[in-house]
């Protein structure tokens, strides 16, 4: 599929230096786990605990560069963290991620290593092209796990396919475009925030893809990064 992104005049115009980084797997073999995701758990556990102090994770400053960027969407980001952020947290509590299956469950852990939001999507329950936009007042979403769908204001910034909105920018999933055991290609979405380079925010959705591969299988292709500078 040609992966095409576009984005709101007014989203370019406030966020100009505001970028996400797609890639897409064909041929993967998702399951519920496995001995090869087991072992990636623990290698990124151990090294995501040496590495950062729960104490002071606040002040990293890729933890910082998207807690700004919340207060600027009007979102307070000590009670709906960044994703990427929430799943670190987690595991330095001492918790462990939930199992959903092993693709999920790669992209969740190339999320908290590198504190930056991902998102996978079935690829064919999705129509291009993408655009990042404010939601209109009153749009519904209905996001994974969600029993009824909530209500959305025009200061929600969101990523829509064609039809419908994918995800609340940056930390919930459409429940209508997810990734299941049925899937065979999985299309992931780095998000990025002011102050998140392009080459980080590329690097982080390579590694996604790497750690798909590791548990899954399947075929990548090379990650690519839409700017709204280039808009």
């Amino acid at each position: 599929m040609e992966i095409k992104v576009t984005w709101q005049p007014q989203v370019a115009t406030r966020f100009p230096e505001l970028a996400i980084c797609t890639g897409l797997i064909k041929d993967i073999h998702d399951e519920k786990e496995n001995e090869p995701l087991r072992k990636l758990k623990r290698d990124v556990y151990a090294e995501v605990r040496a590495k950062y102090d729960i104490e002071t994770l606040k002040d990293n400053p890729t933890v910082r560069a998207y807690r700004d960027f919340y207060w600027k969407l009007d979102i307070d980001p000590t009670k709906t963290r960044p994703s990427g952020e929430a799943l670190l947290r987690r595991v330095l509590h001492g918790d462990e991620l939930p199992n959903i299956s092993t693709v999920v469950d790669a992209y969740n852990l190339a999320s908290l290593k590198t504190i930056v939001p991902i998102s996978g999507f079935d690829p064919d329950l999705l129509t291009m092209p993408f655009q990042v936009r404010f939601a209109k007042n009153g749009e519904a979403f209905t996001g994974i796990g969600m029993t009824k769908p909530m209500t959305l204001t025009d200061k929600t910034l969101v990523l829509t396919d064609a039809k419908q909105a994918v995800c609340i920018y940056p930390y919930r999933d459409s429940d209508a475009t997810k990734m299941t055991l049925n899937s065979r290609k999985t299309l992931i979405i780095a998000y990025g925030a002011p102050g998140i380079s392009n080459d980080y925010l590329k690097q982080a959705a390579e590694s996604t893809l790497a750690y798909i591969r590791f548990v899954s299988g399947g075929t990548a292709e090379t990650a690519t990064v839409f700017s709204s500078k280039q808009q």
